[in-house]
């Protein structure tokens, strides 16, 4: 004899062969051969005031390490996965250094967030396109990534007064990564005196993606000692004292390694 298969009413759920009106309890098994009901601990939540005081308690720790004061450190806090509305309560928690990658979303949020006493900092990709706009919204650009959008900073920045420029290198050498050569730099301080509107203040890098934070720290150090290297050759005018390196994974490590400006994120919304 066939047997029909019975269809479930409502909130009932299978077990085997049996029936039930309760959901299956996630168990874990222990050392005296019981079943137990795994407990659930819930997050607490968290402020975004906490964060960011934890994300400068592990600032000054990190300078301290490297034989600095955190007042030495720049927190940059990059705000581009939270609406407009997220970001006030950060600004009450001291953060007036605040970050874009997409220059479309610092205009949104400049405009937005016009009211508040803050400094807005390129840190992604500029397309030469959108420089005119960008300009008189952003208090430095981290990302001068070729000597085309350097000239064409330079030419809408005339009449300006100098803007503060970091140029962006390709430390890892991924393709993907925007950047110049680590070879490229020396020559391009060399002409930088042409671009009068242009201020140099140092160099900026993102880690590898790959070989989590060993790798990081590696490249972190090949950035400082190209800087280092390329210091006493600047020509007049030109500075190289700031090192724009570290995100939320990796911002310790780079501080060790001789960051001045730190692009921390995502670590600042964490469990909010």
């Amino acid at each position: 004899m066939v047997r029909k298969k019975r269809h479930l009413a409502p909130g009932e759920y299978t077990r085997g062969t049996m029936c039930c009106t309760q959901p299956p309890v996630p168990a874990v098994y222990s050392r005296r051969a019981k079943w137990q009901r795994q407990k659930v601990i819930p997050m607490q939540p968290k402020t975004i005031a906490e964060n960011v005081a934890c994300i400068r308690e592990r600032i000054a720790r990190a300078a301290q390490r490297s034989g600095r004061p955190s007042e030495r450190i720049t927190l940059v806090a990059v705000t581009k996965y939270v609406s407009a509305e997220m970001v006030r309560p950060l600004v009450a928690a001291g953060c007036r250094e605040l970050g874009e990658s997409r220059p479309q979303q610092l205009w949104e949020k400049a405009a937005a967030l016009a009211d508040l006493p803050v400094r807005w900092h390129l840190v992604g990709h500029l397309q030469r396109n959108k420089v005119r706009r960008t300009l008189p919204l952003a208090a430095m650009i981290h990302s001068v990534d070729s000597r085309r959008l350097l000239a064409a900073i330079d030419k809408e920045a005339s009449g300006k007064g100098p803007i503060p420029l970091l140029l962006e290198v390709n430390i890892s050498g991924e393709a993907a990564k925007h950047g110049f050569s680590p070879e490229e730099i020396e020559p391009l301080l060399a002409g930088l005196p042409s671009f009068g509107n242009a201020s140099v203040r140092g160099l900026m890098c993102m880690a590898g993606l790959e070989g989590g934070e060993e790798a990081a720290r590696r490249d972190f150090a090949t950035l400082r000692r190209l800087r280092d290297g390329l210091r006493p050759a600047c020509p007049p005018g030109v500075a190289l004292d700031e090192l724009s390196m570290g995100m939320s994974g990796d911002f310790e490590a780079a501080i060790e390694e001789g960051a001045t400006i730190v692009r921390v994120g995502s670590a600042l919304f964490e469990g909010v």
